[in-house]
């Protein structure tokens, strides 16, 4: 009983005394980002690039979809990543894998270990290695657009356009506003009618 009275007391004194609206709206945007999971937050991304039609606005949803990417929710796991990403900047790529094999071993299911070994790989020319890493990375995230977009420059490099143009499809798909992706999209078609002709 007496700390219902307690209670009542307290939701008394907060009502006597309201917080400005401003603080008000940050307090809730506070509780709310606290209630969302990165999954939550990435899906209400995923929706907020398919439905932007703008380019610019569009690039700053990809951005903070790539940003949610990054974070493996592990400090030892974003170190690793760091040092990956300087042994890459300075040329010393096999440096560069025996990281993001540890990054994949401690974190299986941290997509951009996977996507950044991925990219690694197609710019060393092992094509088939990338596309291996590519495929773990779209069953983990379906959605990964620079996957998909990897996967299109590797079929396409290797003469299958009707697969790269499905893989351009889908990224489309995902982010309909990526001009370069229509670009690539476009010149697939034209390619594929002229060879039907």
């Amino acid at each position: 009983m007496s700390s219902f009275l307690i209670l009542g007391g307290m939701l008394a004194a907060s009502i006597a005394s309201p917080l400005p609206a401003f603080a008000a709206d940050a307090a809730q945007a506070s509780v709310a980002s606290e209630l969302t999971t990165p999954k939550q937050r990435l899906d209400t991304l995923f929706a907020e690039l398919k439905r932007e039609r703008d380019q610019d606005k569009a690039r700053e949803i990809s951005n903070r979809i790539r940003v949610e990417w990054q974070d493996s929710g592990s400090a030892t796991v974003n170190l690793l990543m760091q040092w990956a990403s300087k042994a890459v900047e300075t040329n010393r790529q096999a440096t560069a894998l025996d990281i993001f094999d540890q990054v994949i071993t401690l974190s299986p299911r941290y997509i951009e270990g996977w996507n950044q070994r991925a990219t690694l790989h197609y710019q060393m020319g092992n094509y088939r290695k990338s596309m291996s890493d590519i495929n773990q990375v779209l069953a983990i995230e379906p959605r990964h657009f620079g996957a998909l977009a990897g996967m299109a420059a590797i079929l396409t490099s290797s003469g299958q356009d009707e697969l790269a143009l499905r893989a351009w499809e889908q990224f489309l798909d995902i982010y309909p506003a990526d001009r370069k992706a229509q670009e690539q999209l476009g010149e697939l078609e034209e390619k594929l009618a002229g060879d039907r002709t």
